[in-house]
């Protein structure tokens, strides 16, 4: 066993040296997020599969750039998100709204009659969120053509008409990553396509089959597998569901505030999971309870200059998996 180190800092201390001070900590949660600082770095290189899943709350912050940050160098080349995860990367980019800094106080009263949604600390003003979602989708679908789309074709189709550098949509597009929605009807985006297409505009129609192909090929292909799950819900569930298929996940971290006690998939542990086969017994895994507005700068900020595998194949979103592997 290594000893528990006295650790110092300085206000020039580099943020690898932070890391290593955490790992000399070691309590409580410091020496976990070393553990996944490390997991990444050694797992991300020789991953042709490396999933990043997170909700939909982290993009109405400014976590929203480092994650388009992540996708524009490819750390990942695949996201399973919510619909909420676009509403917000919608109205911030393509809709240029700001969202405001608020506090957890607030009169909730005073804010609706204001005219704000509250998400945390987070003020949003009511005609930046739902009524923008629907006029950009509402723009974008009137400018494709018509037939048949995925859910991640459309939402690279938006993200290909915005300029915004911090817009994850903007990313995902240029560095052809899909952006899986499993439940891409619970939010603004989802009720947009249905009233446009309900409106009999255009022949459009979505199939979200054409997601789970996407799905199936990456992780029915992948050799090796890497996710970071930052939060829970069907944005945890739909990334680990996926890798049973593939006997599990061979490294996983999961970043979360949720209890274990209750049951849920949330709070649910790595160890869990491999009784699930999500993943696999000998898997590199950690757990690391805390806000991730606080501990995904310091692992994004390791792991953004990972030298990634040049023989990567995991295929691309347009592919679909061989129909005898499903």
């Amino acid at each position: 066993m290594e000893p528990v180190r006295d650790v110092k800092v300085s206000p020039t201390m580099t943020i690898k040296q932070l890391v290593d001070a955490y790992r000399d900590i070691h309590g409580f949660m410091a020496g976990h997020l070393a553990k996944a600082v490390d997991i990444l770095r050694e797992c991300l290189p020789s991953s042709d599969l490396r999933v990043l899943s997170f909700t939909a709350n982290l993009v109405a912050t400014g976590l929203r750039g480092i994650i388009a940050q992540l996708l524009k160098k490819r750390v990942f080349n695949l996201v399973v998100t919510t619909c909420g995860s676009i509403d917000h990367d919608i109205a911030r980019g393509i809709g240029g709204r700001k969202y405001y800094k608020g506090f957890f106080e607030a009169d909730d009263k005073a804010l609706w009659e204001k005219n704000y949604h509250r998400l945390g600390n987070v003020f949003i003003p009511l005609s930046s969120y739902g009524p923008v979602v629907e006029s950009v989708v509402y723009r974008v679908l009137d400018e494709i053509d018509e037939g048949e789309w995925s859910v991640y074709e459309i939402l690279w189709e938006i993200g290909k008409r915005t300029k915004d550098d911090s817009s994850i949509l903007r990313a995902a597009y240029e560095a052809n990553v899909p952006i899986i929605l499993p439940g891409f009807l619970d939010g603004a985006f989802g009720t947009a396509l249905y009233t446009y297409i309900h409106s009999r505009r255009k022949r459009i129609t979505i199939n979200p089959f054409r997601d789970e192909d996407v799905m199936a090929t990456h992780f029915f292909n992948s050799r090796n597998s890497v996710g970071l799950v930052v939060g829970g819900g069907i944005s945890k569930h739909h990334t680990i569901w996926w890798a049973q298929f593939r006997e599990g996940f061979d490294c996983i971290v999961y970043l979360t505030t949720a209890v274990e006690y209750d049951g849920s998939l949330s709070g649910a542990h790595p160890r869990e999971a491999i009784t699930w086969g999500k993943v696999k017994p000998r898997a590199r895994s950690v757990v690391v309870y805390g806000d991730a507005t606080l501990t995904l700068p310091i692992i994004a900020a390791m792991i953004i200059d990972i030298k990634l595998d040049a023989s990567e194949h995991a295929l691309a979103g347009g592919e679909v998996a061989d129909s005898n592997n499903i």
